[in-house]
């Protein structure tokens, strides 16, 4: 008993020398540590927003150009929850600290610097509910709650990880485009990713470049070009004739009224016709070639084998197919009778075989 005893003294003892030091090592991981440098600083934009409520017209372009639309984060965002409500031109909510806590409560939907998608739309009175990379809730089935020999009828779907962005107007949400749309998102998602029309305006000289850049279309561009310089149209115009030349044409306008209105039309992949319509001003029109003597090597054609050579374009002949045979020896067309020559028989030596074998061959 004494030994016993005095064992336990000494792991006493040992213990109260060893838990000072041990809670002193102890690294407990809070809030503002989990959460350091992920709120970033807000700066409000000044997007110029128009008068008019929005249009049944306007709200399926915005669906049609924002759905599955991607850009990266500018800041963390908070999974679950109601996300963040931005405030058109002004501020944004919840407040710092109040985002910290949610980052650090339900957890991180997408860093700052992620790639985000847009998932779903939502329009109300006046605020338009942006959900990313899936939404931030649960989608419904009544068929998660059937089951059959207590099994159920479809598999349980994951949690949802995806966050969410309220922009939210004044009185209503204004006949806005996408473009302005993503302005207005812009201190939460930034949409400025290169494209492949951008990607294709770097490789043009440097005029045009110029011209991509400043939003200019010219004369003789082709389509890549002015999708480059100022993206989707409003509204396409296709397959309709010019009475003055005949020819079948596509039209692409871009803008809306009180806005300038520029027609571009084109004639297979060719700009012929550019008009100008600013408020308070004539039409100005733009029908001759601007493009200071540029060639788009993709209107180049490479003569391929068996095309017809320089010297015979325009004389309708055509370059013979390729052969095996050497220059000079004779060429027969496919399929025509031709001379074989074999040995003489050796039982007939007196015989002609060779000119019965031509014979019969004719």
């Amino acid at each position: 008993m004494a030994s016993r005893a005095q064992f336990w003294v000494v792991a006493a003892s040992l213990a109260a020398l060893w838990l000072p030091a041990a809670r002193g090592q102890v690294f407990v991981v809070g809030k503002n540590t989990a959460t350091d440098g992920m709120v970033t600083e807000f700066h409000p934009t000044r997007v110029e927003l128009p008068s008019q409520p929005l249009t049944e017209r306007g709200r399926r372009d915005l669906l049609r150009m924002l759905e599955a639309e991607q850009g990266f984060a500018h800041r963390a965002l908070p999974m679950g929850g109601q996300g963040l409500t931005l405030q058109a031109n002004g501020t944004l909510s919840p407040d710092s600290d109040a985002i910290r806590d949610a980052l650090y409560k339900k957890g991180i939907s997408a860093q700052a610097g992620d790639r985000v998608v847009v998932t779903n739309l939502h329009f109300e009175k006046d605020r338009l509910i942006i959900d990313l990379d899936g939404g931030p809730f649960k989608k419904h089935r009544w068929l998660s709650h059937v089951q059959f020999n207590d099994n159920n009828v479809v598999a349980p779907e994951d949690q949802p990880t995806g966050s969410r962005v309220t922009l939210v107007f004044e009185k209503f949400i204004p006949d806005l485009t996408s473009a302005e749309i993503k302005s207005l998102l812009e201190p939460v998602i930034d949409f400025g990713v290169k494209t492949s029309e951008e990607a294709y305006a770097n490789t043009l000289p440097e005029p045009l470049k110029l011209a991509v850049a400043d939003h200019r279309v010219l004369v003789g561009m082709n389509h890549r070009m002015v999708l480059a310089a100022l993206g989707q149209p409003v509204m396409k115009v296709r397959e309709k004739i010019d009475d003055a030349s005949g020819n079948k044409y596509e039209e692409w306008i871009y803008g809306r009224t009180p806005q300038t209105i520029r027609f571009v039309r084109f004639v297979g992949d060719r700009v012929v016709l550019i008009k100008v319509a600013e408020l308070g001003k004539p039409i100005e029109v733009h029908d001759k070639d601007e493009m200071a003597g540029y060639i788009n090597p993709d209107a180049v054609r490479t003569v391929a084998l068996g095309d017809a050579k320089p010297d015979e374009e325009g004389s309708g002949k055509q370059a013979p197919p390729p052969s095996l045979r050497r220059e000079g020896e004779q060429q027969t067309a496919p399929g025509s009778p031709s001379l074989v020559q074999l040995p003489p028989d050796k039982k007939d030596q007196q015989g002609k075989p060779e000119q019965q074998l031509q014979s019969n061959l004719r």
